[in-house]
């Protein structure tokens, strides 16, 4: 009768029993000891420099929904209300609050990070961030990003909101390469859509503007431009195209500037006799 009796299941039954029991009675110690403890500092993790939301406006978020922390019991105070408060706040990502042991409230916090402005048809501003979604600008940082303006028609409520246009939804994915890109990041200054809807970069560098189309084969589009950029541009010159269109993922076209004989002629014969009626002055004066 003995020898049936599984003695190694009865083993790990009365170690679990046993393990769960010690696991209770440190959880309700724990808790009592938590009940007791009051809140001795709290620490806010705001990571970066550049911030929307600075630190005086944090405890100003916390202590207008749950007054003054410190000092107070633990268990009076909502952990959860606070990180549901400041989530609401449209420049902070994600946010975490917790207490350990010793009394002290930790605020985590991540904020948005925008990469492009938007300055739609009606000239509103709002930001996109890297996960592409509308936020407010600040009252207390510019973001150095990408610009888009021109006819934009995506609308913005002043709060948190998804990409409602495949306009938008372009010009986010354009922004997105171009920030990858060290290359293009620094050659591009503007984005601007075009009465025709046609999403075109404004260059750093050249007195031309690249008209990119929409937001579809953008590595095979910025590929091709790149190739005219060292083939081309070296025989030429900067200046010399108007535009450079990309609409067509197989093909480049562009658009040399026109350059007026006439007006370059009467130009420098103005330059010519205002030398010369310079040096007869120079002249009469000595």
């Amino acid at each position: 009768m003995l020898k049936k009796i599984n003695w190694k299941l009865i083993f790990y039954c009365l170690t679990w029993i046993v393990c769960v029991s010690g696991l209770v009675v440190l959880m309700s110690f724990i808790s009592i000891k938590k009940n007791a403890q009051k809140c001795t500092d709290m620490k806010v993790l705001l990571p970066g420099n550049n911030n929307f939301i600075e630190r005086d406006e944090v405890d100003r978020i916390l202590l207008e929904n749950n007054g003054s922390l410190v000092g107070r019991n633990l268990d009076e105070i909502n952990i959860h209300k606070l990180e549901n408060v400041l989530k609401a706040n449209p420049f902070i990502e994600y946010a975490k609050v917790y207490a350990d042991m010793n009394g002290i409230i930790h605020v985590d916090i991540r904020q948005r990070k925008p990469l492009i402005r938007i300055i739609n048809m009606a000239n509103v501003n709002f930001y996109i961030d890297e996960n592409g979604f509308k936020i407010p600008m600040s009252d207390n940082y510019t973001a150095h990003v990408l610009v888009a303006n021109g006819l934009i028609d995506e609308d913005f409520s002043g709060k948190v909101d998804t990409l409602s246009s495949q306009l938008a939804r372009d010009l986010f994915r354009t922004a997105q390469f171009i920030r990858r890109d060290t290359l293009w990041n620094d050659q591009v200054e503007q984005l601007f859509v075009s009465l025709k809807g046609d999403i075109e970069i404004v260059p750093r560098v050249g007195d031309h503007k690249i008209i990119l189309g929409t937001a579809d084969s953008l590595e095979t589009k910025f590929r091709n431009l790149l190739v005219f950029y060292k083939k081309a541009i070296p025989k030429v010159g900067w200046d010399a195209y108007k535009t450079i269109n990309l609409k067509y993922a197989n093909q480049i076209i562009g658009e040399k500037n026109i350059i007026d004989s006439a007006a370059v002629a009467l130009a420098q014969i103005k330059q010519a006799a205002d030398s010369t009626l310079l040096t007869k002055k120079d002249s009469t004066l000595n």
